[in-house]
């Protein structure tokens, strides 16, 4: 049973080898380093690694260079020559080609198997943040949640909770008096960006067949990990809408797995590239939240590993749980640079032999300061590290292979077709057509049966005594102008407002008790 990932070769001649201890991976990890540093090679024999060891990884692929992965490296030219050398260089005997077992998922449905969540199980929390809200429009938006849940109107797709919205619009004076303020203002606001994320393309997202998550924990009949790649190429158009998701899926992961303690290897490492995304202008709730799931879901047996530039990028309560760490090279040419550098060398523990910064500072393509767990997870000395040569292919996959291996996926067909069951929407719409027959009925029972009121004004106008000019059917008495004038006046009131009366009749009481 594989215990170790080998990282690479430490030391001096690099002859020392640094490992990653299986036991000690669900305590988290950082990669960092400027672009053009190695941060995603390190990725990627990482994720090899932890596939090889039976362990399933999550991953998104920002740039489209993972996705070589489902290949094994080229066995010629000049890279595989730089490989071969660097794998003696670090003692690296045992170094081959291979490929790894690969699940492609996009939340575009184009270069991988759909990806959806429902709107309900998003969350307002994480919706809001999607839509950038102010904290008044959130409010509305929980509001909205709260009635869909008491009124058993399920939200699946952007549909339904387009829909709610405009029975909450409709409703909102008597809603207004039990939940708080809810303003047109804030309804439009919130229409208006969900037709944004609409023409964003996200609301494919939402909707029906919803992503399982044991579909991300498979293994191959071989016992190695599946590695699932987002492709996130095209969704890093949309850093919101790429940060929320991965959050949302984190979030998926805490509620949904059962705790499983300190396990012998992790039972899922998720990869989060372009992890600043997640912090940028995100508010103190949310980034509890990352804190919260980063502190708790280690014990589900989850491996978080956050991929970005600096280690400044992370807060602070957040980067002091992540105890594996892979430093590459971090440029300092200005006073900003040089307090991060500065920064990132106080998280590690001192080697003697050298100094961080200089180290951080100096370091080459391909290689990286390191520090991992070691027993008793107790963070190891900061090392110097060239890191081992991946085993699949380094680039992206051609697209006829990527369609390829599509197609062979077990997962092939079972997310591809959306459906459209009966949910907010459907109802909505099935209560607004039932209101609108019901109040077409009376109507017509209005006019073939008048009011009592109606009749008893008509009865006035005719015995009220008045005389009739011979010469003309037009009634001349005084009693009778007031008798008339008030009868029509009556009867044109009754029958302007007697529609409207009954349809907001049947309208407020439609939602009550049900």
């Amino acid at each position: 049973m594989i215990q170790e990932i080998f990282i690479g070769g430490g030391g001096e001649d690099y002859q020392v080898p640094q490992h990653l201890t299986l036991r000690y991976a669900n305590r988290h990890g950082l990669i960092a380093g400027a672009t053009g540093t190695g941060k995603t090679v390190t990725l990627q024999i990482l994720a090899e690694s932890f596939s090889q060891a039976g362990v399933p990884v999550f991953l998104s692929d920002v740039k489209g260079d993972l996705s070589g992965m489902a290949n094994p490296g080229n066995a010629e030219g000049s890279l595989h020559d730089a490989f071969v050398k660097r794998a003696q260089k670090i003692g690296f005997t045992s170094f081959s080609y291979h490929k790894v077992p690969v699940t492609f998922w996009d939340l575009f449905g184009e270069q991988g198997h759909p990806v959806r969540t429902t709107v309900v199980e998003m969350g307002p929390l994480l919706l809001s943040r999607l839509l950038e809200l102010s904290e008044a429009q959130e409010g509305v938006l929980n509001i909205a949640f709260r009635l869909a849940d008491e009124q058993g109107l399920p939200l699946l797709d952007l549909k339904d909770l387009q829909a709610l919205l405009v029975w909450v619009g409709e409703n909102r004076e008597g809603l207004s008096l039990r939940y708080g303020n809810i303003s047109t203002a804030s309804i439009g606001a919130i229409q208006r960006r969900l037709l944004v994320l609409e023409n964003q393309g996200a609301a494919k997202m939402f909707g029906e067949p919803a992503m399982e998550l044991s579909d991300l924990m498979r293994l191959d009949p071989e016992g190695r990990g599946m590695v699932n790649i987002l492709a996130a190429d095209k969704l890093m158009a949309s850093p919101k809408l790429y940060a929320t998701f991965l959050l949302w899926l984190l979030s998926e992961l805490f509620e949904t797995l059962p705790e499983v303690g300190d396990p012998e290897k992790p039972e899922l490492v998720f990869f989060f590239d372009e992890a600043h995304l997640l912090f940028e202008d995100a508010p103190k709730a949310l980034v509890d939240k990352v804190e919260q799931v980063a502190r708790l879901i280690r014990s589900k047996g989850v491996g978080i590993y956050f991929v970005t530039q600096s280690p400044d990028d992370i807060p602070e309560d957040i980067l002091g749980q992540l105890g594996n760490r892979v430093q590459h090279a971090l440029r300092a040419f200005t006073a900003r640079d040089q307090k991060k550098l500065r920064l990132a060398a106080e998280t590690y523990r001192d080697n003697p032999r050298f100094a961080t910064e200089e180290a951080i500072r100096d370091v080459g393509i391909g290689e990286a300061v390191t520090s991992m767990l070691e027993k008793k997870a107790v963070p190891g000395l900061v090392e110097r590290t060239l890191i081992r040569p991946p085993s699949s292919q380094v680039g992206p996959l051609s697209a006829e292979i990527r369609k390829a291996v599509m197609t062979n996926s077990v997962m092939a067909g079972k997310y591809d077709q959306p459906v459209d069951r009966h949910s907010a929407f459907e109802i909505l719409q099935a209560r607004a057509e039932k209101a609108a027959a019901e109040a077409a009925e009376a109507e017509d029972q209005a006019e073939i049966a008048p009011d009592p009121l109606v009749r008893e004004f008509s009865a006035a106008r005719r015995y009220s005594g008045s005389r009739v000019g011979r010469s003309t059917s037009r009634r001349v008495g005084s009693g009778d102008t007031f008798a008339s004038a008030m009868s029509e006046a009556v009867i044109k009131e009754l029958k302007g407002t007697t529609g409207r009366r009954i349809v907001r009749g049947i309208l407020g009481g439609l939602f009550k008790g049900r």
